[in-house]
């Protein structure tokens, strides 16, 4: 048997892996990124075979990871973990630089960097585990780094469809069944009281919550917007999922 709510306690970061190839640049927001020796110094990154960075680091054989910081701007999360590289530029508005390889290092909201040239491939399954020596490493601020569980508990996101660590919503719902079944009869009950229904709305597909009472500035939508009056044409500020992925939570 196994409980997949178990995996959600291993701690993680959470981390900027880009490359760069023939004059192109890929990146995506990764959180299996981990030293794997002291002497040399190495890191290992796994990444998903359907990433669009992947392929790019197979043919480069040289990755930077940047370690993002604890209080950002979710939007760098979202343009980096759930969009493809194949459709936007993912380095048009966050602040890079060239490294020593060549490649680019996202600064943006990160605390460290690291530039390493990749000397070991290992398949695991879905996954390349890509182990490189470590050939610049630079401090970049003393904010905290932003933890995996940092990460879900205060900006309520899931992992994106192909980090290692994510679970599929049902297989989590199926777990806290009961507990999900309290807090409708829950909810059910204070509309009984108070008449109002619960208004806030979570993307299924990245977990961004939208509420009301704060609505969306970074859309022009004012406070106090309920959800049922935004655009058909709305849009998650993260994922850019549309209005039939949000659900009353």
């Amino acid at each position: 048997m196994i409980d997949y709510s178990s995996f959600t306690k291993l701690s993680y970061g959470l981390y900027i892996i880009a490359t760069e190839h023939d004059g192109e640049k890929a990146g995506y927001a990764g959180n299996t990124g981990f030293q794997v020796t002291a002497q040399p110094e190495t890191i290992a990154v796994s990444c998903n075979k359907d990433n669009y960075t992947t392929e790019f680091i197979q043919k480069s054989k040289k990755f930077s990871l940047s370690v993002l910081q604890k209080d950002l701007d979710v939007a760098i999360v979202g343009d980096f973990g759930f969009k493809s590289g194949h459709d936007i530029d993912k380095f048009k508005h966050y602040d890079y630089k060239s490294g020593e390889l060549g490649i680019p290092i996202v600064t943006e909201s990160c605390v460290a960097a690291f530039e390493c040239m990749v000397f070991s491939e290992v398949d695991c399954g879905t996954h390349i585990l890509f182990i490189g020596k470590v050939v610049s490493a630079e401090k970049l601020s003393d904010n905290d780094p932003l933890t995996y569980a940092y990460y879900h508990e205060h900006y309520k996101m899931r992992s994106p469809k192909n980090a290692p660590t994510y679970i599929p919503p049902e297989k989590l719902e199926e777990e806290n069944d009961d507990e999900s079944k309290h807090n409708r009869e829950h909810d059910k009950k204070s509309e009984q009281t108070t008449g109002a229904p619960p208004s806030d709305y979570v993307c299924i597909i990245c977990g961004y919550t939208y509420d009301p009472e704060v609505g969306e500035p970074s859309m022009d939508i004012p406070p106090g917007t309920p959800f049922e009056d935004l655009p058909e044409d709305f849009l998650c500020p993260i994922c850019n999922a549309t209005k039939e992925f949000f659900k009353e939570v």
